[in-house]
């Protein structure tokens, strides 16, 4: 009797720790922002010291990982993740000089994104984007004619590319790819060293440098940085061409940056635009979009560079200590009055 009264209590408390451990996880996804605050306590792992003496690229030199010890600052497979701090400005600079650079921003800007976000997002990205480098920006709309007037600094340049206005925001975010990769098999491919593709609906508020340049490069997701994998959104459904099994992925990307040479953006647009398409033939949507299957890209291809949440971070997660200098910062979102 005292034995099944024992275990009796012992199923209890462990249902209770099972639902107390339930409640917490939906409060910190979906609830109370003060518990989302508890993630910094969930460790981001440790770059090896073997590791990080070998960490260099031929943008920033030699890497200073050492310098920021409470966050991860490479990957399993080698490729450095850029915090402030860990890179000398003086030295990027110095090296970019020497490669004779252009590097190419693209932006999309359909409906009413255009008026809200476009002109802070460009007159922002001349005071902030490759500073003393040539940039050619790409914006894409289907009003050309909207697009705001913005004072360009020497050797900057300004193309607008007409595309044609999708019926759901959804597959203006799908058919992203398929544009950007025939946008990089023409002009844009000819014209650009580099490329970045990035969203809108945010603004630049701190130097990004070609500290941030790499052969393919990927930004950390701001609301995912120190989840666990068991737990990162990625696309579950196994019949998606999106999908990740479960113990697969690295981290989880935002599709709102990412970068790379031409080749790359070639290799990576093309991947993503025939996932898309394999998955609209069989009526299927990845839960996340074009994000999803930059996200599988990602898993097969590793990027040679992983941008920290510094690069691209969301003000309402609120301030966090090892944020120490954002460079691009997420627009409040309003869907309901910004999307059809």
């Amino acid at each position: 009797m005292a034995l099944k009264e024992g275990l009796g209590a012992w199923k209890r408390i462990f249902w209770r720790r099972i639902l107390l451990a339930l409640g917490l996880l939906g409060l910190l996804l979906y609830g109370l922002p003060s518990v989302r605050h508890l993630e910094v306590l969930i460790p981001m792992g440790v770059c090896p010291a073997a590791t990080m003496s070998l960490l260099r690229d031929n943008f920033t030199g030699v890497l200073r990982p050492w310098a920021r010890p409470e966050v991860l600052t490479c990957t399993s497979w080698g490729a450095p993740i850029i915090w402030d701090g860990t890179f000398d400005p003086d030295v990027v600079q110095k090296k970019a000089g020497q490669k004779n650079l252009t590097i190419g921003l693209t932006v999309f800007a359909i409906g009413r994104y255009l008026e809200k976000y476009l002109a802070r997002f460009l007159e922002t990205a001349e005071q902030h984007f490759m500073v003393g480098q040539r940039v050619v920006y790409y914006v894409f709309t289907e009003r050309p004619a909207a697009v705001p007037r913005v004072a360009l600094g020497p050797g900057r340049r300004l193309r607008v590319e007409l595309v044609a206005r999708e019926g759901r925001w959804q597959d203006v975010c799908m058919g992203r790819m398929r544009t950007l990769h025939a946008a990089l098999g023409g002009r844009l491919g000819r014209e650009a060293s580099f490329v970045f593709c990035m969203d809108v609906d945010q603004h630049f508020s701190g130097a990004f440098g070609p500290e941030a340049l790499a052969e393919s490069v990927a930004q950390l997701h701001a609301w995912h940085y120190h989840w666990p994998r068991l737990l990162l959104p990625f696309e579950r459904d196994g019949r998606s061409a999106a999908a990740l099994a479960p113990g697969e992925g690295d981290f989880y990307y935002h599709a709102a940056v990412f970068g790379g040479s031409v080749a790359a953006l070639r290799e990576l647009t093309a991947h993503c635009a025939q996932g898309l398409r394999r998955d609209r033939a069989r009526g299927l949507e990845a839960r996340w979009h074009d994000e999803s299957h930059l996200n599988k890209f990602f898993w097969l291809h590793k990027p040679a560079k992983v941008l920290s949440p510094e690069f691209c971070w969301s003000p309402e997660i609120g301030r966090r200590a090892e944020i120490r200098r954002p460079r691009l910062l997420w627009a409040p979102k309003e869907y309901h009055l910004l999307r059809d």
